[in-house]
């Protein structure tokens, strides 16, 4: 009997348009301190007079919170590509990149297609890929008993960015059919059991958290 795939009811999403939203990376302030929680990057940005309407941890970090592997921000490469092997789901191959580029464009690619990759404007390296054109990952097992709560992005069909977290803990091959019944073509898994979203238009505010990138869009405040 084939298990039912995942509903879009059990993920909290925002889909993003870069040519109507604002879209970038943090990690640290102008003070060079952490960001750390959803909360701390909020409660700044309105000091800025910006509004934030979504935000979740945007990738993985090492136990000085530094980001693990590539992190770029406001073109300015902070963090190196990460092409060595190793143990855990960032190393699980093929790991990828989700970047942005100034002229408002979004891709998730193959850590090993990222090199060369022209006017990026913010970039965070993970793993592993959820999607890989349009397959899930071949190490992905359906009915996995491997389960967290975990967060991603993806590009949609539209070339619109699609971020989500699930709602309770899940496996990874139905994380990724989630991505892939939406209608990615690449989707790039960002983290697991820490991971946090805050949506307010939603009313999903979880502002706590401790963490190395933040993924956050605003808009600026009426």
């Amino acid at each position: 009997m084939r298990e039912a795939s995942p509903a879009a009811s059990d993920f909290i999403s925002y889909k993003v348009d870069l040519q109507q939203a604002e879209l970038k990376l943090y990690w640290k302030d102008e003070h060079n301190q952490r960001f750390k929680s959803l909360q701390n990057l909020k409660e700044q940005l309105e000091t800025q007079g910006q509004k934030l309407v979504f935000a979740m941890n945007g990738g993985m970090f090492k136990a000085d919170y530094s980001p693990q592997g590539l992190f770029i921000q406001r073109g300015i490469k902070i963090t190196s590509l990460d092409t060595a092997a190793g143990d855990g789901n960032f190393y699980l191959r093929p790991n990828g990149v989700f970047y942005t580029t100034i002229n408002k464009k979004a891709y998730v690619c193959r850590t090993q297609d990222f090199v060369g990759a022209k006017d990026v404007a913010y970039a965070t390296q993970s793993g592993p890929l959820l999607v890989i054109d349009g397959k899930i990952h071949p190490a992905f097992k359906q009915g996995s008993t491997n389960l967290h709560i975990r967060n991603g992005v993806g590009i949609l069909p539209d070339n619109r960015i699609i971020l989500a977290m699930s709602k309770s803990k899940i496996s990874l091959f139905d994380f990724a059919t989630y991505f892939k019944q939406a209608g990615c073509k690449n989707a790039l898994y960002l983290d697991g059991f820490v991971s946090r979203t805050y949506l307010p238009s939603e009313g999903w505010l979880q502002t706590d958290g401790d963490f190395g990138v933040i993924i956050g869009i605003t808009t600026a405040k009426p």
